[in-house]
């Protein structure tokens, strides 16, 4: 287990946002992943408190139990390269083969998989996986250049090509009307997908050298993004087509890219330029950053995070190969 180090402004040595005010602190603790140099990634906690992650490098999906500090494996075939997954309810989780071309369903009780394939070999690489309100699954396929959805009742595919080329579809996310909004992480364009017509529309953002990477939504509809390439936290409004953006506290070098947003509409990423990573906090309504803290294991590179409602935490994984908690003030 490792414990947080809390860096103020003037410890940081590198440029820091004027809006900076340090609050109260989230505490961060991180476990060290029992399967060396596997790249644990992209947890996410079922309805018993379990946090389910995947092995990246070294095709598993593991669990890990907090109150025990327990960690159970399950592996997947050789070459799946897993790269993110959701879990429904506490029996069934939905994983992406990224270099398989397949979206798994495992069996929490004994590890049995189905592969649902893509219905094209151009869709070769399922990225990130996100439910719907009906239970369906939205996902991106970053080299594949497409959106799609798994409609669960039939395990029907249908895939979504975008316009621009080489747009490298990567965050997603549902907002509150439905409405599917993704990243293009190798554009500086955002886009939207009406989930009944399958409509797409792409968003450009002012800056030419964005490279928005993940979203997250607010509970007004507001679309947040972190900027990797200029180190920016920007707002669409969905509704006026209005674009404000902040510089992270370390500044153009930040490289803000796992993201999430609690039960206040605060807004935490984790800036994975700095070294250690820094766990960054954001207040949507005062527009200020509110915490910074750096991850004891260094970090390497956080790549996706999830909000845990229950508890008031957001868990991740690391290039460090530790899952990491982040306790969040109330």
């Amino acid at each position: 287990m490792r414990y947080l180090t809390v860096l103020g402004c003037a410890l940081l040595l590198m440029p820091c946002a004027a809006t900076l005010v340090f609050a109260e602190q989230p505490t961060l603790t991180e476990w060290d992943v029992p399967y060396p140099d596997s790249r644990p990634r992209d947890p996410y906690v079922d309805v018993n408190g379990i946090v389910w992650f995947v092995g990246q490098r070294n095709d598993y999906v593991a669990s890990f139990d907090p109150k025990t500090e327990a960690f159970r494996r399950l592996p997947l075939d050789d070459g799946t390269g897993p790269h993110n997954l959701i879990v429904a309810g506490g029996d069934t989780i939905w994983y992406a083969g990224n270099r398989a071309t397949h979206i798994g369903r495992m069996s929490v009780k004994d590890g049995t998989i189905h592969k649902i394939m893509m219905p094209d070999a151009a869709a070769r690489d399922p990225h990130t996986l996100v439910f719907d309100t009906a239970g369906d699954i939205w996902f991106t396929v970053q080299g594949g250049n497409f959106v799609g959805k798994l409609t669960i009742a039939d395990e029907s595919v249908r895939l979504l090509p975008i316009a621009s080329g080489r747009s490298r579809p990567y965050g997603i996310n549902i907002a509150p009307d439905g409405v599917v909004w993704a990243t293009l992480f190798g554009t500086n364009k955002l886009v939207r997908i009406d989930p009944t017509t399958f409509e797409v529309t792409e968003v450009e953002l002012p800056r030419a050298g964005a490279r928005p990477r993940r979203l997250e939504i607010t509970s007004d509809g507001s679309i947040w993004y972190v900027d990797y390439a200029e180190g920016y936290l920007g707002r669409l409004d969905p509704q006026t087509g209005t674009i404000s953006e902040w510089l992270a506290p370390s500044g153009a070098d930040s490289r803000p890219y796992g993201m999430e947003v609690d039960t206040n509409d605060r807004l935490w990423f984790v800036e994975s330029g700095p070294r250690p990573n820094q766990f960054v906090g954001f207040d949507t309504t005062s527009e200020t950053f509110i915490a910074g803290v750096a991850l004891a294991s260094g970090g390497g590179t956080v790549r996706h995070m999830h909000y845990d409602k229950p508890t008031n935490s957001v868990w991740f994984g690391t290039d460090t190969n530790t899952i990491g908690r982040a306790q969040l003030p109330d």
